[in-house]
């Protein structure tokens, strides 16, 4: 029995695959926080920052098509193990908490169609540049070169309102799927144990808060003003 027919097709396989996949994708989203952040420095920080990661070359889109593979594998394997489980469920097994099962399976599909949706967008925004091409396309002088303006780009995309609202109920999405995905991730680990499950569901919920507190203090701060581009009333 080869690899493919065997251990993928294994559900103990898939779910590994899934919370492998999901510890790759969780520390990404709180790195990329972190690197964010740095928008409350001053404007050398994040724009050296930007700096390093653009000079990696090779290697950035190195980790960009790891990150891509993670994420593919993810969403295929987690939607094969839910749809799995919804047909071995019987016909007559205890009504309500199939329909409950039901109604969130339908609510994550929608918001994780959501997410995705701005990932697309904030890829173009602020990666690619095809959204407000006026602000990718500031400059900072640095002696006799120029670099990207990073910081400036940030502050003035996200002073526009729907930007910003569309950014923090984006964040508000994306810390209601992690703070079931974490715990997912520990189950199929193993860590679903009188013991640990309290714990697991503790840590949960408290990096699901980390990462909305600390993607959304952004925009809003940029829209009350305390963040604002160099010379700025």
């Amino acid at each position: 029995m080869d690899f493919q027919a065997g251990y993928l097709r294994s559900s103990i396989g898939r779910k590994t695959i899934v919370a492998i996949t999901g510890i790759i994708l969780f520390g990404f989203v709180f790195v990329h926080m972190l690197g964010n952040l740095q928008i409350f420095q001053e404007p050398d920080k994040i724009n050296t920052y930007a700096e390093f990661l653009h000079n990696l070359g090779g290697l950035l889109w190195l980790a960009r098509g790891i990150l891509l593979v993670a994420f593919v594998l993810h969403v295929y394997y987690a939607l094969k193990l839910s749809l799995e489980n919804k047909k071995a469920r019987p016909v007559g097994y205890v009504k309500e908490s199939t329909i409950q099962a039901t109604l969130s399976s339908r609510y994550m599909a929608l918001t994780g169609s959501v997410l995705l949706a701005f990932v697309i967008y904030h890829l173009l925004h602020f990666t690619i540049g095809k959204i407000q091409p006026e602000n990718f396309a500031l400059q900072e002088t640095i002696g006799d070169k120029q670099r990207h303006d990073v910081y400036s780009m940030v502050i003035l995309g996200f002073k526009n309102v729907y930007v910003s609202i569309s950014y923090i109920v984006a964040m508000t999405l994306l810390a209601f799927h992690l703070r079931h995905g974490v715990t997912s991730v520990f189950q199929s680990l193993g860590f679903n144990t009188t013991f640990w499950a309290p714990k697991t569901n503790a840590f949960a919920i408290l990096y699901a808060l980390t990462i909305f507190i600390g993607n959304v203090s952004m925009p809003v701060a940029i829209l009350l003003n305390f963040v604002k581009v160099p010379g700025a009333q």
